[in-house]
């Protein structure tokens, strides 16, 4: 079975960063191409020795690539008339390593004990003996599908492990390589697959396919063994008869031609063509994927997963005999997984589900502890921290921040232990019985779960080798014992074999295993230490003469190495810490104290910080925990304090204090680093070097009872029954703010949508106001008797809502920072229903307040203005068939667009209500397991886009699939060993978070559909509400970016996300009014191409979130948006695959194969246009003026390197165009229509060398390709022609001037582009395109292509594109135009016509086409890039952005992540 983040597929090439070639390798011939047929960037292999030229993944041959899918799917294209060799290295689970390879060089198939070799025939057209050689002239693209599992078993009788390496040889296009556990339908689409057993390929995986067309007409699917080959279950065993193909023997068997068929052909040992009817289903494959075995959820669930084969591992006999046993925090389940999981899930009931699945994966945990607060590591290189926070162990990354996870515990952890290698990680959970696990530390992956033999696990160490695990706990009569296991087989596929158990009397508080010798330990407790040792199958132990310490409460120990290094038992020493301050030295040898210590509290003279005798009761300061390097011991003492002594504890060398006492200390491997961790719950470590002290994690000591997310700064609030108000940043997910009440508790928290400010509700009944910025309270009303129990805003921050426990409502305006009470109603909601954030809903157009109330079965929607009742509903007597009396829990309201109300019941139900008539629309059971209690729901939610519900059920998170009424089941996430109080999407719907125990921050793998109004509404809203109403209701949300919903993109368009902080200088605050920016006035028949106005407002950042110099609160990690509003600012060369566009004050260059992306930061100010240079090597970029420099910039990168080679400031206003000289000695710059200036530099320096204030406002300039010396403007009437003339370093400027004929119209020249030699084509704004003859210098031809004015002109070869405001893009045949040249002013248009038009989503501001014109990249006003293929007719969205400001960035037309 995959491990859980290769599921539910993995895009090969992504995720190993194949364009940047560190982590795979070529050879030879390897380049970027972009094909036609799939409208993309593919990468071509070619050469005339296949063994010359290749792809390689991993880069060494020493490497593996570890991906465990079942499937291998190869996107590829052989090259016409040549071979092509695939190698596939598989390992087998006993760790044999077979080569696979697949060619058309191959004739016939061979095999031996480690190689395959597979004669791959793609089609048939020829006779049968004919078949193999060189590929056919008409060679399609191949979806060539492996079954490396059955590859392994039919030919070689192993079970397949893994695959370990891939190259690709010549010759061939490849598009990607997918790995997958799911048997895929290439040919299958969404609606066809809705009613059949089988799984249609993801978007992201599937090739295009034109409307009206068959997939199997232009594409071939290869599905290699084929379904005639019957695989068994498992490998067969020696005395059986090998399968059916294995017969054939080792000669050459006679290859079938290949026909259209459904059905396979059988008895052959080559991959065959596969065109299999759409009903068919995928044989042993998982329809849906199944990535973890659960138990006890239904009986035929778990025969259907016995069935699977060696795909999923069966359980363990006392799994499912004593299932019931285990404490389970997911609805009774507990999670057995052998292989690990970033998201352990639980399916319910079908074993279909929606995809993706699973639907959530665990970003980031913010919480420490759980169980207590003394378990936190060190990994053996001090890269990374290892500690549990509840349920789930975290390995943090110290230096980075990053987070991951070891996932499948549902109880707290209350132990952990790393062996000396960071191979193996032993956790174990608090409440009885007892479940352990031993993880592949490396992987994640799950070795092992097994019961201890303890009742309760309170400490684990590991031996340095890892082949030792020794635990301590108590057994069910409360007595201790230690047992220890032998782990050693583990890794090897064994199982862990208690060596030894020993019950003693005595208390322990503290076990280790001796780092000299794996047969000896040491433990420590109230009045005792003892010396363990394993000998002869049991442990035996003898005490230490403690002297007149014996009555000592001892806390911790650590063994201390001789100065010499010896590593004899005789040579050690061992440190032993005590409550009462002490510190006693033992000799292991003699088994007696050699010196004892004691921590006394002593006032420093003249400190700043006298040390107190605070947390501890007795004379001494009570130590908690110690930790000892070969040159110091780290102490840590309930005073708070962590000290650093050396080993004679002479004088402190280093202390530093915390906010609570310190619970546990860690000292890094290599000496330079102590970690500690407070009771408080906060961890970090002081830096020796340095002396600074770096916190990593901080938590809330006590369940979060609610949460609310801020839009603009990506911060997070949170509130706990330990009293305390905790402001996070969702970025980091540090925190940036605490607020402490010891009288009264906060309940509920929501934050103003609009200022820097959070509403609080208290205990006492008072609702108060902070201010982000000052920290401090602003407001307070005290209007409530009872504690308020929830808080809501309406999202445009007019209206603030509170309740109460005493049933109270009350309305605040909050127009201005002194809010105020407006009404206090009292009888309003229930009074006696339990504290819960969604007790109180806002409409999400504001307009509607919902509320449980006035009793418990009832739900109230008022007017969140006037508070007028609308409506009523009796939740009590919507189930009939139950002869309890419902009642509501929660209530959300659904998008405006679709009026839906959603209510969970104690009944465990979800009922959708119509918002205005109160009619249900649908209602669902939320899935619960025989026999379990069901929990009450205190919080759900609605996806914006109606797609994912989301619902806190007891200790798990469930997903349901809101666009399909249908639907089997939500998807069930664990991981929360507490109930879960509340439950929110991110502000952009990416990421989600769950509040309980901890805060748990999930990413959505589902990726937005936003071309769509909304794709989740049920089929029974669609009929109940009426079309004609659910339309004008859509047309009127104003969440929907665009009046009609445009043509449905064929790929995702890219997931939004929120930038976490303010850029530097502003305060993260909107001003959707004019900013003042000085205004340029146009005429009217050109503002469809006016440029980009730049504000000058320091608060104006276009697009982007720019961090500060330092860069040190936040890495830009993605930018989703282009910028419509700027001209030319796109720039596509196929034949290179470089693509460079602008979105605000970033350059983004992306690779179209892997979706990568590089950002090229440094404008002040949003860019206007783009220039790259004919080599490619260079590209220009231009933006207005900022409040920081009086002149535009205009930066010149290397685009191998993405550097700003040079900086100039040519014009006082925004450029309006750039252009290279066909040699690229010269940069032409053109100032807007209030500068009026044309600059030409050199680029050897970039000095200036000729610049020209222009008598009248100019549109647009190019350089005639066909001669650098010559250059033309067009402007308002006019066409002008320059002609330059070198005179030893300076350039003069010749001008011509040519009037406008009449017969084109009136308007300006808007747009021009060279033709063929000597035709200039000119744009106006009346929708005509003119043509001009260069040489005589008048106009001969003229027709009018559009209604609107044409801003964008491109020529190659025969051919014309032409873009105008109305967002038609026409292309035009021009072919007999030089003809028409030479009847000069009797030239008539009508050998000109159109063979293609396209209408898009705005005015055409950007374009980018191949040589032939047959496709390219168009950007519009409305801020989308769209891929253009005239020979398909299409365009498709390739990314999008908003056509206005976002009231949630601090920048146009994009967003950052």
């Amino acid at each position: 079975m995959a491990r859980a983040w290769q599921h539910p597929f993995l895009n090969v090439f992504r995720h190993f960063r194949v364009d940047e070639w560190k982590r795979s390798a070529k050879q030879g011939d390897v380049a970027v191409v972009t094909d036609k047929t799939l409208k993309g960037a593919v990468y071509r292999i070619r050469g005339s020795v296949s063994a010359a030229n290749y792809i390689q993944l991993p880069k060494s041959s020493t490497q593996s690539l570890g991906l465990t899918g079942r499937y291998l799917y190869v996107l590829f294209r052989p090259l016409p008339s040549k071979h092509f060799v695939i190698h596939l290295d598989v390992s087998s689970k006993d760790n044999q390593v077979i080569r696979v390879s697949f060619s058309n060089l191959f004739k016939e198939f061979k095999s031996t004990a480690t190689w395959l070799q597979f004669p791959l025939v793609l089609e048939a057209r020829t006779p049968q003996r004919d078949l193999v050689g060189l590929a056919p002239s008409g060679a399609r693209w191949t979806c060539l599908q492996l079954d490396l599992q059955d590859v392994l078993l039919v030919y070689l009788n192993r079970c397949y492990g893994h695959l370990k390496s891939i190259r690709l040889c010549a010759s061939l296009l490849v598009r990607n390589l997918y790995t997958s556990d799911l048997c895929f339908e290439p040919a299958i689409s969404g609606a066809q697959w809705a009613k059949l057993p089988v799984t249609p390929m993801p978007r992201e995986m599937a090739f295009p396919v034109p409307k009206g067309e068959s997939w199997h007409d232009r594409y071939i699917h290869v599905r290699f063994p084929s379904e005639s080959l019957k695989v068994p279950s498992k490998p067969i065993e020696k005395s059986c008869s090998p399968p059916e193909a294995v017969l054939l023997g080792p000669g050459p068997q006679p290859l079938p031609c290949l026909v259209a068929s459904s059905k396979p052909v059988r008895f052959s040992v080559s991959p065959v063509v596969q065109t299999p009817s759409p009903t068919a289903q995928c044989g042993r494959a998982p329809v849906a994927p199944r990535p973890f075995p659960e138990v006890s959820l239904s009986q035929e669930r778990s025969d259907a997963s016995n069935a699977d084969g060696p795909g999923f591992h069966s359980l363990e006999p006392w799994a499912q005999v004593e299932a019931s046993d285990v404490h389970t925090a997911a609805a009774g389940t507990h999670v057995l997984t052998h292989e690990s999981a970033e998201v352990p899930v639980a399916r319910t009931g079908s074993c279909e589900g929606f995809l993706p699945d699973p639907v959530l994966r665990l970003k980031g945990v913010i919480g420490f502890g759980g169980h207590g607060t003394r378990q936190a590591l060190w990994t053996p290189d001090g890269a990374a921290v290892v500690y549990p926070c509840h349920a789930v162990i975290v390995v943090l990354l110290v230096d980075t921040g990053e987070q991951r996870f070891f996932l499948g515990h549902t109880d707290k952890v209350s132990a952990l232990a790393l062996d000396g290698s960071s191979s193996l990680l032993a956790s174990a959970q608090a409440r009885a019985p007892s479940v352990m696990r031993l993880w592949d530390f490396q992987t994640g992956r799950c070795l092992c779960l097994f019961r201890s033999p303890m009742h309760v696990v309170c400490s684990l160490s590991f031996s340095d080798s890892g082949a030792l695990l020794c635990g301590v706990g108590k057994d069910h009569h409360g007595r201790t014992m230690v047992v220890a296991w032998g782990t050693g087989q583990v890794g090897l596929g064994g199982e862990v074999v208690v060596l030894a158990k020993a019950h003693t009397d005595f208390d322990v508080q503290a076990f280790r295993v001796t780092f000299f010798d794996e047969t000896r330990m040491a433990s420590c407790g109230q009045g005792s230490v003892r010396l363990w040792r394993l000998r002869g199958g049991a442990l035996r132990s003898c005490p230490v003469d403690l002297g007149e310490h014996h009555a000592l409460q001892f806390t911790d120990l650590a063994f201390k190495q001789a100065r010499d290094g010896c590593p004899e038992p005789s040579a050690a020493m061992l440190l032993v810490c005590s409550r009462s301050g002490h510190i006693l030295e033992i000799d292991c040898q003699r088994m007696v104290v050699r010196h004892a210590r004691r921590l006394l509290p002593t006032r420093t003279p003249g400190g700043p910080h006298p040390q107190k005798q605070t947390f501890s009761s007795g004379p001494g300061i009570a130590i908690s925990s110690l930790s000892v390097s070969p040159a110091m011991c780290a102490v840590g003492s309930e005073d708070g304090f962590l000290r650093l002594w050396p080993l004679d504890f002479s004088s402190v060398l280093l202390e530093a204090e915390h906010e609570g006492p310190v619970s546990s200390v860690c000292v890094s491997p290599d000496g330079l680093r102590v970690l500690s961790a407070t009771s408080s719950g906060h961890l970090g470590f002081l830096d020796t070097l340095s002396r600074v002290y770096h916190m990593l994690a901080r938590s809330h000591t006590a369940p979060v009872l609610a949460l609310a997310m801020e839009q603009r700064r990506g911060q997070l609030a949170t509130v706990s029954q330990d009293r305390t108000v905790r402001i996070w940043d969702l970025a980091t997910l540090q925190q940036l703010y605490d607020f402490t009440s010891s009288e009264e508790a906060p309940c509920a928290v929501t934050f103003h949508p609009t200022r820097p400010t959070f509403f609080c509700g208290f205990s006492s009944g008072a609702v108060r106001s902070f201010s982000l910025e000052a920290a401090e309270v602003l407001v307070e009303h005290t209007c409530h008797r009872g504690a308020v129990t929830s808080l809501t805003a309406t999202p445009d921050g007019r209206l603030l809502f509170s309740s109460c426990s005493q049933g109270s409502l009350a309305q605040y305006s909050c127009a201005d920072p002194q809010w105020h009470v407006l009404r206090v109603a009292a009888d309003m909601v229930c009074p006696d229903a339990p504290a819960s954030p969604s007790a109180l809903a806002v409409s999400r157009d504001g307009r509607l307040l919902a509320f449980v109330g006035p009793s418990r079965c009832t739900v109230t929607v008022m007017g969140s203005a006037s508070l007028d009742e609308l409506l009523r509903v009796d939740i009590g007597t919507l189930d009939l068939a139950s002869s309890r009396l419902d009642s509501a829990m929660a209530v959300c309201f659904g998008p405006a667009a679709l009026g839906h109300l959603l209510v969970s019941t104690s009944s465990n139900r979800v009922v959708v209500l119509d918002a205005v008539s109160g009619r249900i629309i649908w209602e669902s059971t939320v899935f619960q397991l025989p026999g379990v209690h069901p929990e009450p729901c205190p919080s759900l939610t609605l996806s914006e886009d109606a797609r994912f519900l989301l619902i806190a059920a007891g200790r798990t998170i469930k997903v349901w699939d809101y666009a399909t009424q249908a639907s089997p089941g939500p998807q069930v996430y664990i991981g929360h060993s507490e109930p879960v109080q509340a439950v929110a999407f991110s502000p952009d719907q990416q990421q989600v978070l769950s509040a309980g125990d901890a805060v748990f921050l999930w990413d959505v793998l589902a990726a937005t559909e936003s071309d769509q109004s909304f794709p989740g509404a049920p089929p029974a809203c669609k009929t109940g509400l009426g079309a004609g109403p659910l339309e004008d209701a859509a047309s009127r949300a104003s969440e929907l970016p665009r009046q009609q919903v445009p043509k449905p993109s064929q790929a995702s368009p890219p997931r939004l996300g929120v930038c976490a902080r303010p850029p530097e200088g502003g305060d993260g605050a909107r001003d959707t009014r004019n900013s003042g920016a000085p205004r340029t006035t146009y005429l009217a028949s050109c503002k469809a191409f006016t440029p980009a106005r730049v504000s000058c407002s320091p608060h104006s950042a276009k697009g982007t979130c720019l961090p500060p110099a330092s860069g040190g609160w936040l890495r830009l990690k993605a930018v989703v948006g282009y910028s419509g509003n700027g001209r030319a600012n796109m720039v596509w060369r196929p034949d290179t695959g470089f693509f460079a566009y602008t979105c605000g004050r970033l350059v983004v260059v992306e690779d179209l194969h892997s979706g990568a992306q590089q950002h090229w930061s440094g404008h002040s100010a949003e860019i206007s246009t783009l220039a790259l240079s004919h080599s490619a090597q260079v590209l220009a970029s231009a933006s207005g003026r900022s409040s920081t420099t009086a002149h535009c910039q205009i930066r010149v990168w290397d685009v191998s390197g993405g550097l700003c080679q040079h900086l100039i400031f040519p014009h006082s206003t925004t450029v309006l165009a750039l252009a290279f000289s066909p040699d690229d000695r010269l940069l032409v710059t053109l100032g807007d229509h209030d500068g009026r200036t044309l600059a030409l530099w050199g680029t050897a320096t970039y000095d200036l060398v000729s610049s020209t204030r222009l008598p009248e406002p100019v549109h647009g300039v190019a350089f005639n390709p066909w001669d650098a010396g010559e250059l033309t403007c067009v402007g308002q009437g006019t066409v002008t022609f320059w002609l330059l003339q070198l005179r030893g370093a300076d350039i003069s400027l010749q001008v011509r001037r040519e009037p406008v004929p009449e017969a084109v119209g009136a308007g300006e020249l808007t747009s021009l582009c060279y033709g063929a030699p000597p035709l200039l084509y000119c744009g106006t704004s009346s929708g005509q395109v003119c043509v001009w003859d260069t040489r005589a210098g008048r106009c001969f031809l003229s027709w009018e292509a559009d209604d609107g004015g044409i801003g964008l002109l491109l020529f190659s070869g025969s051919r014309l594109v032409s873009g105008s405001s109305t967002g038609r893009l026409c292309l035009w045949a021009v072919g007999a135009v030089s003809e028409l040249r030479c009847k000069g002013s009797g030239a008539r248009s009508s050998s000109v016509f159109m063979e293609h038009e396209l209408v898009l989503d705005g005015a055409v501001v950007s374009a980018s086409f191949d040589d032939s014109v047959d496709m390219g990249v168009v950007g519009t006003t409305a801020g989308t890039l769209w891929f253009v293929s005239w020979a398909e007719g299409t365009s498709t969205r390739l990314i999008s952005g908003h056509r206005s400001k976002k009231s949630h960035q601090s920048g146009r037309g994009g967003s950052c992540l």
